[in-house]
């Protein structure tokens, strides 16, 4: 269990603290996370890469001079939010674009997407790539599904050399996706992690058993099975990895490839030692040649008892990059020219709380978004416990916790801003930030969407009407679904967003004034969203345990129909 911590709501925070007075010639701390502290060379591709914190040493360890320029560090097993992404980045840049690269996770996916989008909209050339190397999480034929695990290494590695080499955004991202695709991972855990302050782990595995494929956030796996001798499972790992090559290695004799035995948390060296000496001799009798291979931990999930294995088949472009030199607190190899610190008065940091000047019209209409804002606040905290209730049926408990994190820090920095004679629309977009930066997660990154999209339709200009929020609402809806990936069945907070807004814009078109258009549309929403009792979940963490969820609403379609409900009282 995790035994050394303070508050352990401030867990994170003072960690980061530590790990940058420890490693003061490799990063420093900026808004959001950490970025090199070396200078890098003018007019090339940055990589910034994130993710929850409890991974270590993904991912601050792997920032410094031939890997990431930054890392974006959100809570523990939590996404970092938009806003620490995109400050991050901003900080990170030297001039030559952005590629953002993470694991597949729905909150990790919503919040690089929409920091992309405002990277660009400050004409900063920015794509990404989401590492893909579980083998476990899906089928071959939906490989865009599957999760990112320790192959983020090779993938983070290789984009960082391409940049440092000089590439081209475009070839950064060519040769980064390259690497995704020739990655394979496959993973064990024997039992959970516990989180600081928490009283059990967050989950177990029964005594003597072992769970084959499980997830870094204790996603469930595909199986389980009697606990196996060291060798055993080294010839698990690898026959389920030399099941399935990758496109364009025809066979395993003649290839080339990097091996990497990750250890979770617990694992000891030695141990993996262990298991590293039969992986060695089965992956040599296939004929493969090893490159560079790494023994140890590379993505880490606190105190979790468990390891993974990752096949890293290589070229002649891959392997160059993959023996470059890099110098990051945990991650160094070959010898890199050590390049001057650089000051802090050369970073591009964009103040977050920064206003623009608004109307007497959009200060008066800020009013009702904070009384909006108190209105949601007080619904969520009335109904968290059974918000929790509701969401750990099929998925992890934590969405009426998540819920109140959030809705609490937006009204805060709301009320704040409001003294301020913010407008409407940067009241709502940074309280937004504040949303997704406390409550973290899937959950964090849409009610962050939603608010932002809100808020940029609302603007500082003029008092939004009834068609602004319609259009508002209604592109809030199309930033979720194309981030988030989902659609309507697919019992999620979309299944109550999408009928609330149809129903939200019909009503304005007809001419109802903003009130009772806003009526009839939450009374459409409390339908929709105890209809979602009787879907299955098709994606997130409640997906492979569909059947248990039927007969239960969903905890995000459920919370949503309440705050609408709430804000109607406001109007």
């Amino acid at each position: 269990m995790t035994r050394l911590y303070n508050d352990p709501a401030a867990f994170v925070d003072e960690a980061t603290e530590g790990f940058v007075a420890a490693y003061p010639l490799r990063v420093r701390q900026v808004p959001g996370g950490v970025i090199r502290s070396t200078r890098s060379e003018p007019d090339t591709v940055a990589v910034v890469i994130g993710g929850g914190s409890g991974h270590y040493p993904a991912f601050a360890g792997l920032v410094g001079q031939g890997l990431a320029h930054g890392a974006a560090m959100g809570n523990l097993f939590a996404s970092p939010s938009a806003q620490q992404i995109y400050s991050v980045a901003r900080a990170a840049n030297n001039g030559a674009g952005v590629l953002l690269s993470y694991g597949n996770y729905a909150g990790d996916v919503l919040h690089f997407g929409q920091a992309r989008d405002r990277l660009i909209n400050d004409g900063i050339p920015c794509e990404m790539v989401k590492v893909i190397d579980d083998v476990s999480s899906a089928e071959i034929d939906e490989i865009d599904k599957r999760r990112g695990i320790a192959g983020d290494l090779t993938v983070f590695k290789i984009a960082a050399a391409a940049a440092e080499a000089g590439y081209s955004l475009d070839e950064v991202v060519r040769v980064a996706e390259h690497a995704n695709l020739r990655t394979r991972s496959f993973g064990v855990a024997f039992d959970g992690c516990t989180l600081p302050g928490a009283d059990d782990a967050l989950f177990h595995v029964p005594e003597g058993k072992m769970a084959v494929g499980l997830g870094i956030h204790g996603e469930p796996g595909i199986s389980e099975q009697a606990i196996p001798s060291a060798d055993e499972l080294a010839e698990l790992l690898v026959e389920k990895l030399l099941g399935e090559l990758p496109e364009g290695v025809d066979r395993a004799e003649g290839a080339r490839a990097s091996v990497l035995l990750n250890g979770l948390g617990t694992i000891k060296y030695e141990e993996l030692f262990v298991v590293y000496r039969r992986v060695n001799q089965l992956i040599e009798e296939a004929g493969i040649t090893i490159v560079e291979p790494e023994v140890g931990e590379l993505v880490t999930s606190l105190d979790m008892a468990g390891a993974s294995l990752t096949l890293f088949w290589l070229d002649d472009e891959l392997e160059k990059f993959w023996a470059a030199p890099a110098d990051t607190p945990a991650y160094r190899k070959g010898s890199v020219t050590t390049s001057e610190q650089l000051d802090a008065t050369e970073l591009d940091i964009p103040d977050p709380d920064d206003l623009p000047k608004a109307s007497s019209e959009s200060r008066e209409a800020a009013e009702k978004v904070l009384a909006a804002l108190e209105a949601t606040a007080r619904v969520v905290e009335e109904n968290a416990e059974e918000f929790g209730r509701i969401d750990a049926v099929a998925g992890d408990g934590d969405h009426g916790i998540g819920m109140q994190r959030g809705s609490q820090a937006a009204l805060e920095k709301a009320r704040e801003l409001k003294e301020r004679d913010a407008g409407a629309g940067s009241l709502l977009r940074i309280a937004g930030d504040a949303w997704a930066d406390r409550a973290g997660g899937t959950s964090g990154a849409i009610w962050g969407a939603l608010l932002h999209s809100l808020a940029m339709a609302m603007g500082d200009d003029k008092k939004p009407d009834a068609a602004t929020i319609a259009r508002g609402v209604e592109e809030a809806l199309d930033n979720i679904m194309t981030f988030g990936k989902a659609k309507v069945g697919d019992k999620t907070l979309v299944d109550v967003l999408s009928p609330f807004s149809d129903t939200l814009s019909e009503r304005v078109e007809a001419g109802d004034a903003l009130a009772q258009a806003w009526q009839k549309a939450a009374e459409r929403a409390d339908e929709a969203a105890q209809a979602t009792a009787d879907l299955r979940p098709k994606i997130g963490r409640a997906r492979p345990l569909a059947e248990k969820s039927l007969g239960t609403p969903d905890a995000g379609a459920v919370s949503l129909a309440m705050i609408v409900r709430a804000v109607q009282d406001v109007l």
